[in-house]
């Protein structure tokens, strides 16, 4: 099964690359030129994001640099540790719906500090998958096409972003624990 599923995914991409094109063609859209047009727009919508990109660049350096990110950890480290949750996955939580490259590299060296099988890095990577990049999300995407009331699409995504953090930590507890 395992050989079955590893054959059909290294096929699926360039399968879908064949037959995007293939059932363009069968429909009689013209594929050279909507794929121009598509690029066009694509263009257009890179340039956009650049200054709500940089912007959140920005305040990701600020926040780690003035040293908020060391200061709120050690503020609640004892608290986690009082309720079983590894401190050194809290960083990772805080960082997550800031930046995705950031929290990535992060997990790396979680991964590369404790081990892949530790239970640091297991927490790490299931944080890693189960939350989002909410804050990135909102003010790159949502800045792109002009939305400018986020107050709900935070707090739910922020609210998501724990949920994941902690079920995170907990199903991983109960399962490798």
């Amino acid at each position: 099964m395992y050989e079955l599923i590893t054959t059909l995914s290294a096929w699926m991409i360039p399968a879908i690359i064949v037959f995007i094109p293939l059932y363009a063609a069968f429909r009689k859209v013209p594929v050279y030129e909507t794929f121009t047009e598509g690029a066009k727009e694509g263009f257009g919508t890179a340039i956009g994001i650049i200054p709500h990109l940089v912007g959140m660049m920005v305040a990701i350096s600020m926040f780690r640099a003035s040293g908020a990110m060391d200061a709120i950890t050690a503020a609640i480290q004892p608290l986690l540790h009082f309720i079983g949750i590894p401190g050194e996955v809290l960083p990772l939580a805080l960082l997550r719906p800031l930046t995705g490259a950031g929290s990535l590299a992060f997990t790396s060296d979680l991964i590369k500090t404790y081990g892949t099988d530790s239970m640091i890095g297991r927490i790490a990577s299931t944080i890693q998958g189960s939350t989002d990049t909410t804050l990135y999300v909102l003010t790159v995407y949502f800045g792109a096409v002009g939305i400018r009331r986020t107050r709900y699409a935070l707090k739910v995504g922020l609210f998501s972003d724990a949920v994941g953090f902690l079920a995170a930590v907990f199903i991983c507890l109960y399962i490798f624990g």
